[in-house]
This record gives structure tokens, sequence and C-alpha cells, in this order.
């Protein structure tokens, strides 16, 4: 419904043409066939009747002549006046011009500038791992596996890790002594490359520095300790990522229009009430 009175009582504000028709009047106020279906594309998708359909069209129209009603009364009444009513309706202003600042599209510079100063957003790591899972971890034990302390743990890992380093073929450990059976049974191989951020923070941290190819040491987690092996690490390319940067950039791109509007603003504080503002004071050079 509140979707229903805000999309309403801006199309009453917007006036009509008189070659649209007009299609609802409430008092003196009226509604064109084009202000109305406008009305009805700003409402949220679930409750968007099909404007082919006269009844659902009804029913929306029935909604916004009693929501008008109630404002006009509202008026009448001089609520609108009231300082709690200004500031709803300041907030309401600020909102769409914040959505208004935030659709500016950036151009193709500023997208290729934010691209290149967050690359690690589109990294992504292909790895492989060897789990030896403690006392509490989440993953349960292997049938044919004792229950392992933390200290015991540890010590295996080492000797699984020694074991590799010597020459044995990780894929072959990994099946007979990983207790992640999942990744276990292909050899330790995690499947699709994975963005930062996508494994648990220690895993995470290794996946993203260790050198290409090099097996990490034990690596603790609260599902227990991983022998990690980085098979690759690439960075998505711009091309087909414009959309997404977009997207990313909308909350910075409004977040400056803001700032340009409060610096052209002119604005006067009563320092009686508000107090005056505090000096900035410049910092002291060391001798």
């Amino acid at each position: 419904m509140k979707y229903l009175l805000l999309a309403a009582l801006a199309a009453l504000a917007w006036g009509q043409s008189s070659a649209d028709p007009v299609v609802l009047t409430v008092g003196t106020e009226k509604i064109t066939k084009s202000m109305f279906e406008e009305i009805l594309a700003s409402l949220p998708e679930r409750q968007r009747p099909d404007v082919k359909d006269a009844a659902a069209r009804k029913k929306i129209a029935e909604q916004i002549a009693q929501l008008v009603t109630m404002a006009q009364e509202g008026r009448a009444r001089k609520l609108d006046q009231t300082t709690k009513l200004k500031m709803q309706y300041n907030q309401l202003l600020a909102q769409a011009v914040y959505i208004e600042l935030a659709s500016a599209k950036p151009d193709a510079a500023a997208i290729k500038a934010y691209y290149d100063g967050h690359k690690d957003q589109w990294e992504e790591a292909k790895a492989r791992h060897i789990l030896i899972r403690f006392t509490g971890s989440r993953v349960p034990v292997r049938p044919d596996h004792k229950d392992l302390s933390e200290p015991e743990a540890l010590a295996k890992a080492k000797e699984v890790r020694a074991k590799i380093a010597a020459g044995a073929d990780f894929s072959v450990v990994a099946k007979a002594e990983s207790d992640d059976t999942g990744s276990g049974e292909i050899g330790g191989d995690l499947g699709a490359p994975f963005k930062r951020g996508a494994m648990v923070p220690e895993f995470d941290t290794a996946a993203f520095s260790l050198p290409v190819g090099e097996l990490s040491q034990p690596i603790r987690s609260q599902f227990g300790f991983h022998l990690i092996q980085v098979q690759s690490r690439t960075i998505k390319p711009l091309e087909g990522l414009q959309d997404e940067i977009e997207q990313k950039m909308k909350p910075d791109i409004a977040e400056q229009g803001v700032e340009a509007l409060k610096k052209k603003a002119v604005i006067t504080y009563d320092e009686s009430y508000f107090g005056a503002k505090e000096p900035v004071v410049p910092p002291v050079k060391k001798p």
C-alpha cells in the first residue's frame, strides 16, 4: 500500500497531457492512463497486475483512490504541515535523489580504474588439499581411521606432508589419508576455482598467498589440519565484468554526488543552540 501511495502522489504531481485520457479522478485530482500505467510499473513485481486484466487494474485503482482520498483529508486537516510529515517527505525526496545519483553510469575509464584498483575481487584460485581431522571437528571420522587428538593430527599431517615431499603422488595419498572424503576420492581436488572469501579464513589466506604448485605446511582450521597445494591463480579479465562493476560502483557514485551537494549547500547552525564549531587544530611539526 505504501508503494501505491508514493507512486500515486508522484503521478499527481507530474500533471497530465490533453492527449492522455484521464482514467481515475479523486476529487479534483486526476490520473491519466500513462500515469496509472507508470504507477503499475513502479510496483514490486509480486504486486504488479497484468495490465491487460481490467478487473486487476480496477482493484489497484480502488486502492489508489482510497489512499489519495485519505491524503486529501490529511491535507485538509493540515497534517502535511506537521514537522514529522515534512521530515518524512524530505526523507522520501532524499531517497529519490540518492537513487538518481546512483543511477549515473560511469564511463569506461572509471570502470577500468575501479577494476585495476580492485582486481583481488576477481581473483580465483584452483587448489587441492588433504585434511587430517582432530577430535571436535565437524568432519566425521572415516570408518577405518582413528579419532585423533589435535597433537596427533598435527603429527600425522607432518608425516603425510613429508611423504609427498619425498615423491609420493599427492592424489594417491589424498585418497588414502584425507578425512575430506568428498575431495579425497578425486585426489584432493576441490573442483571449480573459488574466489576470495569462499573458504574458511585460514584456508583462504593460504590459497591466495602460497606460491602456485608449492605444498603448504599443515594449516589449522576448525575442520582439522590442511595440506594445500594451489594449482593455479587467475584474475578474470575486464571484458564481461562491466555490468558487475557498475553495480559495485553505485554506492560510491551516489556518495560522491551527496558530497558535491553538501559542498554546494549553504548551511547555517545557531551556535547559541548547537555550540560553536570546534576549531581545526593543525598538527604540530616535530622539530
